[in-house]
This record gives structure tokens, sequence and C-alpha cells, in this order.
């Protein structure tokens, strides 16, 4: 799911902790979001991109220590080589 694709919203109902309730209507209250919906959406967009860039890093961590991998890489950097000192010429 693309993470700022407009969709339909879903009810759904979850418990939070009364300090988090009033946090969240303080915050409302002082203009940080136009309700506390609002709120905690953007809240958890913010944490599912923190657990796919962590998923992401994840990933290649365990890429770099594959020697298959790695040499590729390596074939890629050769082959791309001249287009990088070109492009890098040019932009200088």
């Amino acid at each position: 799911m693309a993470v700022n694709t407009p969709v339909r919203s879903q009810k759904r109902t979850f418990s939070l902790s009364g300090g988090l309730i009033s946090a969240l209507d303080q915050m409302v209250a002082e203009g940080f979001a136009p309700s506390k919906n609002a709120l905690v959406e953007r809240a958890l967009i913010n944490e599912l991109r923190q657990f796919r860039r962590q998923q992401r890093a994840t990933a290649w961590k365990a890429a770099a220590k594959d020697p298959k991998f790695m040499r590729e890489v390596a074939i890629l950097e050769e082959e791309f080589r001249s287009a990088d000192q070109e492009t890098l010429r040019r932009v200088s």
C-alpha cells in the first residue's frame, strides 16, 4: 500500500491510555493537527515509513554479506565507471 495514496477511511477501534488521549486533545486544540484522527494517521504513516526504512536497511546489510550480490555490484560499478566520470566532468 502506498503511504500517501488517498483511500476511503475505515473505522477501527483502538484502546489508548488516558494520558495519550489528553495529549492528542491538547495537540489538536493547539492546532498541531486538524483532528485526532488526522494526528493518529500522520503518526502511523511516520511509523510505517520508519518500519520500511528499517526493512530496507536490513535487506541491504544482508545483501552486503552475499558474495554473488557483491560481485554483481562490482560488475555494475565497473560498467558504469566511464559514464559516472563523464557525468562528473559535465557537472563540474
